[in-house]
């Protein structure tokens, strides 16, 4: 296992530095930089094909960039190998839009499996670890219920458990909103605010979902897909009335395409 020096007290936890990305040598995005602050909660935002999803993915290492960097605690997860690119991994946990659980697995054993697999720890530990999971998104009770026994919304809250299980500083959430009513949608923000406030988790999110942005985003990325490149960036509420860009505001509006 490398032996990475601990993460900076001070300055962005995570920098993406002259980014292009794409498939089969076409970019959706070209040479895109924005750093992440420890502690905040960045949300990426955009329309439909503008790379939200597929920027998160190359952000976690699993696509590699046209050109290009992604430095976490200032360790580049594009070129580590090894151990060194197991030991930045583990500086994050993700949660991916359908959740990915295993299905043939209780919730319990869906929050124990990184434990396993990561650690050297007792069963014991491993199971009060898992239990002390579930219980911050307020899942306990529901440890023995399979994926499909679960509702939307909680399989979303036991998707973050998982992600959470090796306690890392970072969260990236792809849509944690998407398909969900209102009231629980509002219930996942909620759980997002308090975990950055209560434990000091820095999340990436990936979202759409325009109510959400506004209640959890201490600041937004904003990526258009006509120049390939991030259009805005900053407090959403801020630029929802003051963009230069008349585009933007329309989109945080949620205003029609002028006739």
């Amino acid at each position: 296992m490398s032996t990475l020096p601990p993460l900076p007290d001070t300055g962005p936890i995570i920098r993406v530095e002259n980014l292009t990305i794409g498939y089969g040598g076409k970019p959706v995005l070209e040479n895109v930089s924005f750093e992440v602050r420890r502690g905040e909660v960045l949300v990426i935002l955009g329309g439909s094909g503008s790379g939200k999803s597929t920027l998160l993915k190359h952000m976690i290492g699993l696509y590699t960039p046209m050109t290009g960097r992604v430095l976490i605690g200032g360790d580049d997860i594009v070129h580590a190998e090894g151990a060194q690119r197991q030991a930045i991994l583990r500086r994050f946990g993700v949660m991916y839009q359908h959740g990915a659980l295993f299905g043939s697995m209780t919730l319990l054993e869906n929050v124990r499996l990184p434990l396993e697999t990561f650690t050297a720890l007792s069963a014991r530990a491993i199971d009060l670890v898992a239990r002390t999971k579930i219980d911050l998104v307020q899942l306990t009770g529901a440890e023995d219920r399979l994926p499909a026994e679960l509702s939307g919304g909680m399989r979303k809250r036991a998707a973050i458990a998982r992600a959470m299980a090796l306690d890392p500083g970072i969260l990236f959430l792809d849509e944690p909103s998407a398909g969900l009513d209102p009231i629980v949608s509002a219930d996942i923000d909620q759980l997002v605010l308090r975990l950055s406030r209560n434990l000091g988790v820095t999340f990436v999110v990936v979202s759409h979902e325009l109510p959400s942005i506004f209640a959890i985003a201490s600041r937004v990325v904003m990526l258009d897909r006509r120049s390939k490149s991030i259009a805005a960036s900053g407090d959403p509420r801020e630029l929802r009335e003051h963009a230069p860009d008349e585009w933007v505001r329309r989109f945080l509006n949620r205003e029609p395409e002028p006739a």
